[in-house]
């Protein structure tokens, strides 16, 4: 188990706390400010955090652009871990979308397209076994324009992804880049139901993009009300304002208090 952001790290404080570490990042393509295009920074970030649950957005699977590569597939295999994929645009053989990396038991549940007029985009959900419970972890990218992120919250709060039971989502997270600030309409639909876990945890809410000069908390993790926020870090440093325009939003859930 990953270790957590604050507090005693013994293995009994861990079992008994039941904290599990997920890690939300748009990657950009691996492409970094500096231009260089580089998956194994990105995994070697993603190494030093230590988490259990990895969503990646902006991966480049099979693209000129980038290379020709797998980037969900090379820094899964770097971190030992296992990918699951979903491309929110496909021309051809190149694809582009968000990713899931986990060493948990994991299946995916549902992956496919969000209502949109804009860019395509998509969401990808997988069920994460930890500690004899099951968790939802819903990743997704929405789209620039504002009437496309209500809609696209929406469906994700809906029957067809997290509010598939009637109700408020029980033991689920959902994050990625949402590409929205606090004050937006996308963002209080999403806090009518869950947690913001910047928040929820009683430490100061910071930015993630742009990366160099963080001005906007435009990445988000929420999670159910069944959940408990441990912890919440943005990882910002040297290496972090190269790799992408976004830096990397972790959190520690700790599901021993659920």
């Amino acid at each position: 188990m990953a270790e957590r952001l604050a507090g005693c790290e013994c293995s009994l404080c861990k079992r008994e706390r039941q904290a599990i570490r997920i890690l939300s990042y748009n990657v950009h393509s691996c492409a970094g400010t500096d231009r260089k295009i580089d998956p194994g920074r990105i995994a070697a970030i993603i190494a030093d955090a230590r988490p259990d649950i990895v969503a990646l957005q902006e991966i480049d699977v099979r693209r000129r652009r980038t290379g020709g590569v797998d980037q969900a597939a090379i820094i899964a295999s770097l971190l030992r871990m296992e990918a699951h994929f979903n491309p929110a645009l496909t021309i051809a053989e190149e694809q582009y979308g968000d990713a899931i990396i986990t060493a948990l038991p994991a299946r995916t549940v549902k992956a496919g397209p969000l209502p949109s007029l804009g860019e395509p985009r998509g969401a990808l959900c997988v069920e994460v076994m930890f500690a004899n419970r099951n968790l939802l972890v819903v990743n997704t990218h929405l789209g620039l324009r504002r009437r496309d992120r209500i809609q696209q919250m929406s469906a994700l709060l809906g029957p067809a992804w997290l509010g598939r039971d009637g109700g408020n989502p029980a033991s689920a997270i959902l994050c990625g880049d949402f590409n929205a600030v606090p004050s937006s309409a996308a963002y209080r639909l999403a806090t009518r139901l869950l947690q913001d876990a910047q928040l929820a945890c009683h430490q100061t809410a910071r930015a993630t993009f742009p990366s160099r000069f963080p001005l906007m908390r435009l990445d988000h993790i929420f999670v159910s009300a069944d959940l408990a926020v441990a912890a919440s870090s943005v990882i910002g440093n040297r290496t972090t304002r190269l790799a992408s325009d976004h830096l990397p939003l972790v959190a520690d859930i700790d599901l021993g208090h659920s």
